[in-house]
């Protein structure tokens, strides 16, 4: 017998159970995850085979993929209002496959990135639309229960994903990673296709109209609530962001970790996966905004230690420091990323796809802007990863405070206007 609880939305002839949704979902959101994790282990080869100059420049394989997601998720919110969920969903595989051929068949560092653009347009489809989609069918503290279990999922899979690569490049070369990369697009398009029904009928579909999208846009960014909430989601982002862009270099070149590289990538990434599964039992008992206040205490407690040891050690506290540290930052990123998400979609009902275009796009662009403006100081140290920490989180805490005084201000005016 499935498996059903409270906050689900009604959605007759549903032939997925609660695990396999969660499961297809957490296949199809993992590409977003995975794309960026599994050429970490490769960076090396690909500057030597693609006679990269400044090794920093690297970097921007990470921020090319997030650069095209920006735009991309523009699009794909308001076109899964028009066209459903599931078609928008393999619109954007498709796009992804070609950014894939191209990455595969690149050649410079310029046609790599351009297919990593591709990539990220390309993957904003799923990762867009899938959301949408389980707003569609869920709510409230239900929605992040179930985008906690996803997030899971979500960042399982890529702690092994360096793993992955490591293993690609032991049988062949980088240019294999993204074939493996089709492959897992593929299998969750086809598991898509045969098992979950569209969500969005066709009389809730939302035409393409500019005068409408620019209404309903300037509506969004017009709520105070939900433009912090997406800031914040961008803080959070950056740090992850920045920490992939240095995180090979600063265990291979700073700690000289070798080949085992994958296995402290996935210590520190564990962290937040045990976040996403404690959050997904306790949500519904303590709320998300408690959840969230926690997560930005422990982070930004975190990240001032490790900039405070970093300081003491001239950049290279000794490992096992740098990963106890770490780990709660990342417990902290598990915590944050599913909550904030669902506080930033709760107001948005019909407007979901936009709703969610507009947050991710936007939270991208802080992210590739900030960790890309912090990464460039990045000097073989684990000094400037522990210094955009502290500037991060501390930012999204100010943002955090201003939500709550803005749910003050309209629990008052709703007390207000309440007649006695």
């Amino acid at each position: 017998m499935k498996r059903r609880f409270a906050g689900r939305l009604p959605s007759p002839n549903l032939p997925l159970s609660e695990k396999e949704f969660i499961g297809l979902f957490a296949c199809m959101m993992s590409l977003t995850a995975l794309s960026m994790d599994a050429v970490l282990p490769a960076f090396r080869d690909m500057a030597e085979q693609l006679t990269v100059a400044d090794y920093t420049h690297m970097q921007w394989v990470v921020s090319a993929l997030i650069a095209g997601m920006v735009f991309g998720e523009l699009l794909f919110g308001p076109l899964s209002d028009a066209i459903g969920r599931k078609k928008s969903i393999l619109t954007g595989v498709a796009l992804y496959l070609v950014g894939c051929l191209v990455a595969m068949s690149a050649d410079t560092l310029e046609a790599l990135l351009l297919g990593r653009f591709i990539q990220g347009f390309g993957v904003a489809g799923p990762k867009i639309a899938s959301r949408a989609l389980i707003r569609d069918m869920y709510k409230g503290a239900a929605m992040a229960r179930i985008m906690s279990y996803v997030m899971l999922i979500f960042i399982l899979v890529p702690m092994l994903a360096p793993a992955f690569g490591q293993l690609v490049l032991l049988l062949g070369d980088w240019h294999w990673i993204f074939g493996a990369l089709m492959l897992q697009a593929t299998i969750a398009s086809i598991w898509l296709i045969l098992r979950q029904p569209e969500t969005l009928a066709k009389e809730q579909r939302q035409p393409l109209a500019f005068s409408r999208l620019w209404r309903d846009a300037r509506f969004i960014v017009k709520q105070q609530e939900v433009m912090c909430l997406t800031g914040m989601a961008g803080l959070v982002f950056s740090g992850l962001m920045l920490y992939l862009g240095v995180s090979q270099s600063i265990f291979q070149d700073v700690y000289q970790t070798g080949e085992a590289f994958p296995l402290y990538f996935a210590m520190m990434a564990g962290g937040a996966g045990l976040a996403s599964f404690t959050n997904g039992r306790i949500v519904m008992r303590f709320g998300m905004q408690r959840l969230i206040w926690f997560a930005l205490t422990l982070k930004c407690s975190a990240a001032l230690a490790m900039m405070g040891v970093s300081l003491v050690w001239q950049g290279q506290p000794p490992l096992w420091l740098f990963l106890s540290l770490g780990i709660p930052i990342f417990f902290s990123m598990g915590l944050l990323f599913g909550n904030i998400n669902a506080m930033a979609m709760e107001p948005l009902g019909r407007m979901a796809g936009l709703g969610a275009s507009l947050i991710s796009s936007l939270s991208s662009l802080l992210a590739v802007v900030l960790s890309v403006s912090v990464g460039r100081f990045y000097d073989f140290s684990v000094t400037p990863l522990a210094a955009g920490y502290v500037i991060f989180t501390s930012l999204a805490v100010v943002l955090m405070w201003r939500v709550r005084r803005l749910q003050q201000e309209k629990h008052h005016g709703t007390q207000e206007t309440t007649p006695s």
